[in-house]
């Protein structure tokens, strides 16, 4: 604050004085000028960290001052002052990008207040941000051992994901390394709590908290959505986490207002093959496997596992005897189809029920993985985060999403699993069949050493079908992920902290149900 040089042009400085003084005792060094001419000189020829700026002097106003100003110095903090109340002279200030706006007469805490608002705002939101997760860090943690529902975990992850997103609106590193490590001790315990359950909520006679699953999704939350005189679009963002929805949040809120925001959970394996074919099915993959084995593809299979999306869709319509519902499946991976699909909307409004899945998420994780220049694009979470809402601004969604907002179309915005960032290596052995993902796998004789995994050899308890009598399935848990011993060490370089899912984690289970109606 010592080094903080200010600069004031006022017509009326002499009156300033008093104000003038208190900013000096304060430790700022203030340049007073009577002009915006005068302003505009010192600005070319001295830095200054803030300029104080009347709006009604004589000559150059103080609206015509600030144009100048910012012409030459863009980025120097600009705080309007005036006696003037219009709100024509406001939003033309505003509109200038002004840092403040003050209304004469002004005092010295208003204006200290406004200082520290422009230059130590970084700093105090930081020092805030790290003490109020002080305080909420041991509330956190005393949750780990009361937690018994899903709907407790899910109150735990979403308060760690709104810590890990004001960690980074206030830039600051000071606690995130406890953040992080408090992380990890929760989804060692979120571990806990799906082995012990997980098998329960797909018994016969479920207990009642057991979660909104997968399977389940459309029934309980899209067919109720539905009428005869309204359209409604469900659309599926392809491994969307909790955190990377809450980016795209205050975007979308311009729009929309949330009538429901929740979290359901992801089946096993938090995989596109398995979670959401249940989703557009209805059904687990067990129930798949058994009804429609023509269109399910089991792990050795070769070829895509998510052909039949829109028969499934079609199916549970059926089932439910809904067949009167007139409907339609698009899938967007790329740019181009998304405008086409856009060039479509009105034409879709006569439908009941149109479902959209995009994939961009899920293609930018494994572009992380395979492609050098997208890992120093997003090198750690809140990059990944960042990268996740720059396509969305600049996507085709987003152009879709105003456009159903300006016809009072209703949206449902959702994923079928979330990824987590894997650190860990653990060694797993499997015959030539064995599939291939990092997070979880399928075969008939596995052989590992350690704890960190979720295990089951009676695969239909967990709803999940078994290409043969001796299938086991195994589940990476936390940011670990299987490396097989041969090639062991170019194995673990290559998939170290990259982004995986299929396996045990909050991040990949506890995903986002986002209900939005538009905004009148």
């Amino acid at each position: 604050m010592q080094n903080t040089n200010i600069l004031w042009a006022d017509d009326e400085i002499d009156r300033l004085k008093p104000h003038i003084l208190f900013l000096n005792q304060k430790g700022y060094q203030v340049k007073a000028v009577c002009s915006g001419l005068d302003a505009l000189e010192q600005c070319e020829k001295t830095h200054y960290d803030l300029v104080f700026l009347d709006e009604n002097m004589p000559g150059m106003s103080g609206l015509e001052t600030l144009q100048q100003i910012k012409t030459m110095r863009p980025n120097l903090p600009v705080i309007m002052i005036t006696k003037s109340e219009e709100e024509s002279i406001m939003e033309e200030a505003i509109a200038s990008k002004i840092a403040d706006y003050l209304i004469k007469p002004v005092n010295p805490n208003q204006i200290l207040l406004s200082i520290k608002k422009c230059l130590d705002k970084k700093r105090l939101i930081a020092e805030y941000t790290n003490h109020s997760y002080q305080q909420d860090f041991r509330n956190i943690g005393m949750a780990f051992n009361d937690v018994n529902s899903f709907q407790d975990w899910s109150e735990v992850y979403k308060k760690l994901v709104f810590w890990e997103l004001e960690m980074d609106k206030a830039e600051s590193n000071q606690m995130r390394e406890v953040l992080v490590s408090q992380k990890e001790e929760a989804n060692v315990n979120f571990t806990k709590f799906v082995r012990e359950n997980y098998e329960t909520w797909f018994s016969t006679s479920p207990p009642s908290n057991t979660p909104l699953m997968s399977h389940k999704l459309i029934a309980n939350k899209i067919l109720p959505l539905l009428k005869d005189d309204e359209s409604v679009f469900f659309i599926l963002v392809d491994n969307l986490r909790l955190d990377q929805w809450r980016m795209l949040e205050p975007i979308i809120a311009e729009y929309y207002n949330t009538i429901e925001d929740s979290l359901y959970c992801s089946i096993l394996p938090t995989t596109t093959a398995y979670a959401r074919n249940a989703i557009f099915a209805g059904l687990t993959p067990l129930e798949i496997s058994y009804d429609y084995p023509q269109l399910w593809a089991d792990d050795d299979e070769e070829g895509t596992k998510n052909n039949f999306e829109d028969e499934f869709l079609r199916r549970l319509l059926q089932r439910r005897r809904l067949d009167h519902i007139k409907m339609s499946y698009h899938k967007i991976l790329n740019n181009k189809q998304g405008k086409a699909l856009n060039e479509s909307l009105k034409m879709l409004l006569s439908n009941h029920l149109n479902a959209v899945v995009y994939n961009f998420v899920d293609a930018l994780s494994h572009a992380r993985t395979d492609v050098n220049v997208i890992r120093e694009l997003a090198p750690d979470e809140s990059a990944y985060r960042a990268v996740t809402l720059s396509w969305f601004l600049h996507s085709p969604l987003l152009e879709m999403l105003k456009w159903l907002a300006s016809h009072k179309v209703k949206v449902v915005i959702t994923t079928d699993h979330g990824t987590i960032r894997t650190e860990k290596p653990f060694k797993i052995v499997g015959d030539k069949n064995t599939n291939t993902n990092l997070r979880y796998k399928q075969g008939k004789n596995l052989n590992f050493q350690g704890k960190n995994i979720v295990m089951t050899r009676k695969p239909d308890s967990f709803g999940l079908p078994s290409p043969n009598v001796s299938t086991s399935y195994v589940f990476a848990t936390e940011d670990h992920f299987f490396a097989y011993p041969n090639n062991y060490n170019h194995y673990v370089k290559y998939y170290k902290d990259t982004f995986q899912h299929g396996g045990v984690s909050m991040e990949e289970m506890l995903i986002p149900f986002i209900l939005l109606e538009p905004r009148s």
